[in-house]
């Protein structure tokens, strides 16, 4: 592999990226939900996973900084998808939770996870998409550890 093609991975991960968030933004507004991003669907999507999470562990989840993540939240609220909770122990804190509407949204943009998720791996075996995993991981991995060390 000669250093053209190398230096062309970052480059194809940045048109897979802007490729998904099309896709992704084409079904939600077909689903009825034009004003919704990735990051929105991405936020819901962990609230499922957990009963309460803090602001600041959303931002880091979704990779955004906390004052970005706030704007989406407070979308989200505005909808009714999410809720705002004081934390039990300690009442300082406040945490979000998924509501009924948010979980409802989150049965409906299943199917067009599954949909993302059969096209970007269309043709390619289970150990071909394990080793994609890896590889793509171990390159966010000497990301993160730059950000870490500095």
């Amino acid at each position: 592999m000669n250093n053209e093609q190398l230096s062309g991975i970052l480059s194809l991960v940045s048109k897979i990226h802007a490729e998904t968030v099309a896709f992704l933004k084409e079904e939600l507004a077909a689903n009825g939900l034009p004003d919704f991003t990735t990051s929105h669907g991405n936020i819901l999507y962990r609230l499922s996973k957990a009963e309460t999470l803090s602001m600041t562990k959303i931002a880091r989840m979704i990779h955004r900084d906390k004052s970005t993540a706030t704007v989406l939240v407070n979308k989200l609220e505005r909808f009714g998808l999410v809720k705002r909770i004081r934390c039990k122990d300690d009442n300082r804190k406040t945490l979000l939770m998924l509501t009924e509407k948010g979980a409802e949204y989150n049965e409906a943009t299943a199917n067009i996870s599954k949909r993302l998720i059969d096209r970007c791996y269309q043709g390619f075996s289970q150990a071909d998409k394990e080793k994609a995993f890896e590889l793509l991981t171990r390159i966010s991995d000497n990301f993160s550890n730059i950000q870490q060390e500095e």
